[in-house]
Parts: C-alpha cells; sequence; structure tokens
C-alpha cells in the first residue's frame, strides 16, 4: 500500500471501518477506539516502512485496523477467542507488533527506549508512538516526554485527541499550518535562525527562542509540548487523510535529531453509529447486530459458524 493514491487509501479505509465492525459484531471487544484511527492507522502504514519502522499503540485497544492491515485479517474473526489474536498487540503474534501493551501511557518511553537502541545501533528507521489524550493525562506519560525532550534523539509521537481538544480548530488554515511548519524548509530556515541568534548575548538568544515558541504556540496551541522540549505539529483532522500525508511524510523525511508531536483530533466510534447510545461511544462492546447495535441470535451464529470453520 505503499504506492497507493490518496483516492485508493480513502477506499481502504473506508473497508477497513466496514471490515473492523463485522468482526467485532461476531467477537466483541473494543470497538470505539479503532474506528476513530483508520484513517490514521492506514496513513502511517503507508508513509512508514514497518516493520522496520516501529509503530506502538498505546494501550493497543485500537489495533484491530492495524492487525488487519498487517496479515491478520484472515483471522481477525478469533479475536479474544481461545487460540485466537490478542486483543492487543502482541510480540509473538506478528513482527508489526514491536511492543506488547495493554497497560496505558507506557508507549512513548518504549518508543525512546527504541529510539536509544537505534541510534546506539547506528541505525535510520523510525519510531512512532501513537497515544490517546486519555492515556496523555498520566504521570508515565510526561515524564517519558520530559526524557525524551532533553535527549538528542528523533522519535515521533502522535497524539490522537479523540475527547480533550487541546486545540478544536482542524479546518484546512490549520491543516495548512502544520504542512508548513512541518516541512524541510521551515524547519531549515528555523535553524538558521537559531545558528545565528547563537553569535549574540545569551539573553537575546533566549528572547528569540521564546519569542519563536510563542508565536508557533498562539497559532497550534503546542506551548506545553514545546516546553518539555518537542517539536509540535497540529492540530490536524485526523479523518482527513489529504491532511495526514503530507505532515507524516515531512515527518518522516526530517532527519533532524529532535522528538515531534503531531497532533491529530479525531472522533471515537467514528463511521458507526447504533441505537446502544452512551456517552463510551462502543469502547467496549459485546457481540451486536451491526444494524441496529444490538445483541442477536444471527451474529452469535456467525460466531459458532467460525468457531466450527476454525476447527
Amino acid at each position: 500500500m505503499h504506492d497507493f493514491t490518496p483516492e485508493q487509501l480513502k477506499q481502504l479505509a473506508d473497508e477497513l471501518r466496514s471490515e473492523t465492525i463485522d468482526a467485532v459484531s461476531i467477537t466483541g471487544g473494543h470497538l470505539g477506539a479503532g474506528l476513530g484511527v483508520v484513517e490514521l492507522t492506514v496513513a502511517l502504514h503507508h508513509v512508514f516502512k514497518a516493520p522496520e519502522d516501529r509503530l506502538i499503540w498505546d494501550v493497543s485497544h485500537q489495533c484491530y485496523p492495524h492487525k488487519i492491515l498487517t496479515g491478520r485479517r484472515d483471522r481477525i474473526r478469533t479475536l479474544r477467542q481461545g487460540g485466537g489474536l490478542s486483543g492487543f498487540t502482541r510480540r509473538v503474534e506478528s513482527e508489526y507488533d514491536p511492543f506488547g501493551a495493554a497497560h496505558s501511557s507506557t508507549s512513548i518511553s518504549a518508543g525512546l527506549g527504541m529510539a536509544v537502541a537505534r541510534d546506539l545501533a547506528e541505525k535510520d528507521n523510525n519510531v512512532v508512538a501513537v497515544i490517546g489524550d486519555g492515556s496523555m493525562s498520566a504521570g508515565m506519560a510526561y515524564e517519558a516526554m520530559n526524557n525524551a525532550g532533553s535527549m538528542d534523539t528523533r522519535l515521533v509521537v502522535v497524539l490522537n485527541d479523540n475527547d480533550m481538544s487541546i486545540a478544536p480548530a482542524v479546518g484546512a488554515m490549520s491543516a495548512y499550518l502544520s504542512r508548513l511548519i512541518s516541512s524541510k524548509s521551515y524547519r531549515s530556515l528555523r535553524q538558521i535562525a537559531k545558528d545565528m541568534a547563537h553569535k549574540f548575548p545569551k539573553s537575546f538568544e533566549e528572547a528569540a527562542r521564546r519569542a519563536e515558541e510563542h508565536a508557533r504556540g498562539f497559532v497550534t496551541g503546542g506551548t506545553l509540548f514545546e516546553e518539555l522540549g518537542f517539536y509540535y505539529i497540529g492540530p490536524i483532522d485526523g479523518h482527513n487523510i489529504d491532511h495526514l500525508l503530507p505532515v507524516l511524510k515531512n515527518v518522516r523525511d526530517s532527519k533532524q535529531n529532535v522528538p515531534v508531536l503531531v497532533h491529530v483530533v479525531t472522533q471515537k466510534g467514528k463511521g458507526f453509529e447504533s441505537d446502544k447510545g452512551g456517552d463510551e461511544k462502543y469502547h467496549a462492546v459485546s457481540k451486536f447486530d451491526v444494524v441496529t447495535g444490538r445483541a442477536g441470535k444471527s451474529q452469535i451464529q456467525r460466531a459458532q459458524l467460525y468457531a466450527g470453520l476454525r476447527r
């Protein structure tokens, strides 16, 4: 799928969402989180070259679309069944799962460890940690970011903001600014300005740094992450392939040893509406009918059929 056009990727995302809904209707499991990252999952696998590039999913309850794209579609209806696929990423299950999760807020520290190991081995692969806004609220995540921000290493953190709405403006202007500040030309210009500032008194250099930081923070809302040492990009509509691709490609192609945070805004449970309701957006569901969202005999029969086929 690395050579797919944007239109083909959009079609793939639609098919991936349908396949995820149908699979979870049979097995039960985490639905809302996976549906929220369908386009992001497609974009990440298109831009980065896993498993050489490491894709780490925090908690990993959103990894069903990732599993379908990485050679496990034929077994996706064995999710959470005896002898079937795990409901989370699992290293022994696939080389595309570099980190076994199921606990929140650990992805950034795991990614940082992999990035440091890569640097020591003098390799050049990318490391990407995808973390939700809920997991980002824990101290472990900020401790890892503080550690990463103090080091000269390439690490990409994708903040999947589906509830916190740190910066809800995700329209065309936001997409343009995100593409601009992630581009090589802008970051090169920024480095030139930094080099020039080094030639002036320390007080001037510090004032220039803070002025640039707060100017970008005023537009993008990323001052908090900049203070932790990350280069902030966003917010971006996490369901818009056309917005995601150029930013992720710019991040991939950058060779600066600076940790980067890409802020994407998504919607839990996107593409699936039922009469189940509730604020949890189908976080974890039992077997259900794909039309009504209610548990149905036909779904149970289908699950039994698949179980029989596996035997």
